[in-house]
């Protein structure tokens, strides 16, 4: 881009946070749509209540603000509860499109742009799977045959990938380097959570990982690389485990304040056998969008931390 159209890191910023929160908006669509039979993100071509059909107006479809200061969190057509999700995915977006804008070298805006989408597509993978326990395709398999597009049109994606590194000539990426590291990614991200879940399914005798999970995984892979995609399964795996902690006790304090209402007597063990049951159906897919998600914006300050830990 010519020096004199490029914009100050400022107004990158600036700019960047506005548009994802007007994306935002357009990812709440995808979010209820993609799951739904009959539905797509173009079809109905105007977004519109569920419970009764009332056709949401431009002013209403405002990010945030309308929600806030419009409608005041309430249909304008039956006065039902419009739920609090909405604002804050297009409040998440705005900041994670901050966050991406911060981590990328100003002006580079095609790899802004393709970081962008690929957060876009993780934002709409983890509210699907929160509400669905599924992962859209068009995310997964759309992110696996992006990927290695992107990889060619712009070398310095995955550039810190060590097959990319292996493959550079005069110092410098190249595109065929640039598409190898992504297919590698994809083969090493989608490969280790598919032999994980074939090890789990002999072990324990049933499924222990979807599918969703391995395409999804295997679609990260392909813009962060073989070694960032291991890291964003560790970290993925880190914070899944600590949530499911947390799911486990959110339930067990349920468990004990409804078995005080009902005058129940249930020992200790017994409710916690139960919050383990309960607690145990976590999607996965969400911390897998985090994983990759740090790895995106932050390989290399993830490196460090991790040479760190070895003393290097």
């Amino acid at each position: 881009m010519p020096p004199e159209l490029a914009l100050t890191r400022e107004l990158t910023l600036i700019y960047t946070s506005i548009l994802g929160l007007f994306i935002g908006s357009f990812l709440n669509v995808c979010i209820y749509r993609l799951p739904t039979e009959g539905m797509s993100v173009s079809s109905p071509k105007r977004s519109h209540c569920p419970k009764c059909n009332h056709a949401i107006r431009w002013y209403e479809n405002l990010p945030v603000v309308s929600w806030l200061l419009v409608l005041r969190g309430r249909c304008a057509g039956c006065k039902g509860w419009i739920p609090i999700r909405y604002p804050l995915v297009e409040l998440l977006t705005g900041l994670l499109f901050l966050a991406t804008a911060y981590a990328t070298p100003t002006g580079a805006y095609g790899l802004l742009g393709v970081r962008l989408l690929v957060i876009a597509g993780l934002i709409v993978a983890t509210f699907v799977d929160f509400d669905c326990f599924e992962i859209p395709d068009e995310v997964s398999i759309g992110g696996m045959v992006l990927a290695p597009i992107f990889a060619f049109l712009i070398p310095e994606l995955p550039a810190e990938t060590w097959v990319t590194l292996e493959m550079m000539e005069a110092g410098e990426i190249t595109r065929a380097g640039s598409v190898v590291g992504c297919f590698a990614g994809m083969l090493v991200g989608g490969g280790i959570l598919w032999g994980v879940g074939k090890l789990g399914s002999i072990a324990f005798g049933k499924d222990a990982m979807g599918f969703g999970d391995v395409k999804l995984l295997a679609a990260g892979g392909g813009f962060i690389g073989p070694g960032g995609v291991l890291v964003a399964l560790m970290l993925a795996s880190l914070i899944a485990s600590v949530a499911g902690i947390g799911n486990i006790a959110r339930f067990y304090f349920l468990i004990r304040h409804r078995d005080r209402v009902r005058k129940r007597n249930r020992s200790a063990k017994r409710a916690i056998a139960t919050a383990r049951i309960a607690g145990a159906y976590v999607p996965f897919g969400p911390y897998l969008a985090i994983g990759v998600g740090i790895i995106l914006l932050s390989w290399n300050d993830v490196k460090l931390w991790i040479l760190s830990g070895y003393g290097v």
